[in-house]
């Protein structure tokens, strides 16, 4: 399966990907994740994005499509999006890519949230930064407070989860990224999903609608 999860900064896309994952087998591609990886290990790509991601702006569509490219090739088994595409440029580039290898997307699912709920969530985020496990203050506290239950590694908030970053994520968000649903909606059926409630129903929604695609994919 070929699946794609938009939404806002702090919708879920995040921990919806990584069950979808887990669940059908598939390559869990986040975009945010890898540069930040990038930016951790200096490589050029890193470099480049870094400005953007500490501002909270988007990173350009030529470094996004330049990463994204090469790891969907190794995602024999399918893959499911997280973060791409964020611009209807990237979303037109990614349907070009995957047209030319004879394939589609099969599904696209859209989550929405609240925007107080999105900076209640993305504010209280903290990581740990030796093995990347994260938690929040208020709705996933670690054991003791402060500390990585895997490591003992002091919590940190990452630069780009201050309020004022995140406001103007939201911003960016509805002026470069939504218009990417109402793409999709010109070609194809979107699932409209309300994630603003518990991660495990919200989860069983998603799974409701993609067992049935699997099945048949099998």
């Amino acid at each position: 399966m070929r699946i794609v999860l938009l939404g806002a900064p702090g919708a879920g896309k995040g921990t919806h990907c990584k069950r979808i994952a887990e669940r059908y087998g598939l390559l869990h591609l986040s975009s945010g994740d890898i540069l930040r990886r990038e930016r951790a290990d200096g490589t050029g790509l890193g470099k480049k994005a870094q400005g953007y991601m500490d501002k909270g702006a988007l990173v350009p569509d030529d470094l996004i499509v330049e990463m994204m490219s090469r790891a969907m090739k190794n995602a024999s088994a399918g893959f499911v999006l997280d973060g791409f595409p964020r611009t209807v440029n990237q979303a037109q580039v990614l349907d070009k890519a995957l047209e030319a290898q004879g394939v589609s997307i099969d599904k696209v699912m859209n989550l929405l949230v609240d925007d107080r709920v999105v900076v209640d969530r993305i504010t209280g985020r903290r990581s740990c930064p030796a093995c990347g496990a994260v938690y929040h203050v208020k709705n996933m506290p670690p054991k003791a407070d402060g500390v990585c239950d895997k490591d003992g590694t002091r919590l940190v908030q990452r630069p780009d989860d201050t309020e004022a970053v995140v406001c103007n994520r939201l911003e960016t968000y509805y002026r470069q990224t939504e218009p990417v649903v109402g793409y999709y909606k010109t070609s194809r059926s979107v699932d409209d999903i309300d994630a603003g409630g518990e991660a495990d129903v919200v989860a069983q929604v998603i799974f409701r609608m993609l067992d049935p695609l699997a099945r048949k994919k099998k």
